[in-house]
Parts: structure tokens; C-alpha cells; sequence
């Protein structure tokens, strides 16, 4: 077996070994994965943090041993706080790090991706926050663009919002919507519902295709078009902009 770790800000993961084929998910600087299958330019790996699965382009990553990777796997975990930042190495050289990004071995203020040692200064996130925080944290991503498969303030998608928001906060999510409603204990009504629960959308086949995080009073903040803020009642998602619903409800979760 094999293993890597990104050392560039977000690079893509595809769901075939092809630039022009679909990104599934991203990659992000400081994440680790094991390496499935190695072919000449592409790799197929499986991300730690998660289980996902894709293939990355060999170029960018760079490989790790079994005792780096299992040594990132049982260390704490520390992310970067900024929505962007960067890191510098001893030659004064810096990597864009957005937030969410992993900080492998960071104490006072250095990190080490691999053999290079960098200087991170910003902001980070390593304990775990009340459920209080959920909502707080998911404002930092407001307005960002909707990005099929991103994970990142310049891009993300509806489940990729809610696993960064959750994962800051110190929580676990799977990668997708329909994998993330697998989670937690369902909610009858949305009464019973706290700001930081997950509210999950299917589409005309019951298929589950969309995720948000409730806020108070009857709002949701979730990716459509951009993380938007709209209003939620038991048929779904009320855009306030067309004053149309726009995703239908599924199933509410609680997850902490």
C-alpha cells in the first residue's frame, strides 16, 4: 500500500483518470490519503478524513510512508482558521492554505507536509466546539460560489459545505448528501429541531440530492447557486429571492 498527502492549496479529484471527466471532491493542503492504484499519471486514492474515493493527477501530490501516514492518522488534528492564508517554508517560499485545510504536526506555529517544515500564522480550529458554533462557523462561507464537488471558499458544494462546517467545529461528516443523511438520529418535525441540525432534500425519485444546516426561527443557510440564506417550513426550502420553494424535505437530522 501507498500513501500521499496534498501539498498544494486545493487540487481536484476526478471520478475517472481523465482532466475533462467530473471532480467528485477536493483535495485540500495538508490532507492525507492512501494511494489504491498507481497508473502512469493518475493515482486512485481513498482520503482519510472521509473514506472518499477518486483519482488524483500524480503531479499533484507528493508520497508519504506508512509511518508519516499513520503518524498524521493518531496525532491531534489542527485545520486553518483563515479563509485564506498561507504557509511559508525555510526558503520564504508560501502556499495558499484555505481554511479547513489540514496542519500536519502543528505546534508553534510550524507544520510539516512530508521532510518540509512550513510557518502558518493565521487562525486555526483544533478542539471541539458546542453545536452552538455550527451555524457561526457555516457565516464564513457565505456567499461563496457553488461548486460542484468543491470544498473551499472559492467553490463549494451543498455537502461539501456541510462536512467543512462540521469538521471545523470538530465533527465528522461523509462526503456526499445522500451518505451524510446515513447519520445521526432523524427529527420528526422541524420543531424539534436546534440551529446545526441537517436537513436533507430529495428530488422527484427520492433520490437524496441536497443538504443544509437549519438555522433559527425558520431559516436555512446551504449552497444553491452560491451559500445563500433561505427560509425552511415542512414542505422545504422557500427561496427568498424568486419567493418559490425550491428543494423539497426529506428527513431532518440531528447529528450532535
Amino acid at each position: 500500500m501507498q500513501y500521499g498527502i496534498c501539498n498544494l492549496s486545493i487540487i481536484p479529484v476526478r471520478i475517472e483518470p481523465n482532466d475533462a471527466t467530473e471532480m467528485v471532491t477536493q483535495l485540500l493542503f495538508g490532507e492525507h490519503f492512501k494511494v489504491l492504484e498507481q497508473r502512469k499519471k493518475w493515482s486512485k486514492i481513498r482520503i482519510a478524513f472521509d473514506n472518499y474515493e477518486g483519482w488524483v493527477d500524480n503531479k499533484q501530490y507528493e508520497e508519504i510512508s506508512e509511518e508519516t501516514y499513520n503518524k498524521i492518522k493518531d496525532s491531534s488534528t489542527t485545520l486553518a482558521g483563515e479563509l485564506i492564508d498561507f504557509a511559508t517554508d525555510i526558503n520564504e517560499k508560501f502556499s495558499n492554505v484555505v481554511i479547513g485545510s489540514h496542519l500536519p504536526f502543528f505546534q508553534s506555529k510550524n507544520l510539516v507536509i512530508n521532510n518540509t517544515s512550513f510557518h502558518y500564522e493565521g487562525m486555526v480550529f483544533n478542539s471541539l466546539l458546542s453545536k452552538d458554533s455550527i451555524v457561526e462557523v457555516a457565516f464564513k462561507f457565505l456567499n461563496t460560489p457553488y461548486l460542484w464537488g468543491g470544498r473551499s471558499p472559492f467553490g463549494i458544494d451543498c455537502s461539501g459545505l456541510t462536512q467543512m462546517v462540521y469538521k471545523l467545529c470538530g465533527y465528522k461528516l461523509l462526503r456526499d448528501a445522500s451518505q451524510q443523511a446515513t447519520q445521526g438520529e432523524v427529527l420528526s418535525f422541524i420543531e424539534e429541531s436546534e440551529p446545526g441540525d441537517l436537513a436533507f432534500f430529495d428530488n422527484s425519485e427520492g433520490v437524496i440530492t441536497h443538504v443544509g444546516i437549519i438555522m433559527k426561527d425558520n431559516y436555512i443557510i446551504h449552497a444553491h447557486g452560491k451559500v445563500r440564506i433561505d427560509m425552511i417550513d415542512h414542505s422545504g426550502i422557500f427561496n427568498l429571492d424568486t419567493q418559490k420553494h425550491s428543494h423539497k424535505l426529506r428527513v431532518i437530522k440531528k447529528i450532535v
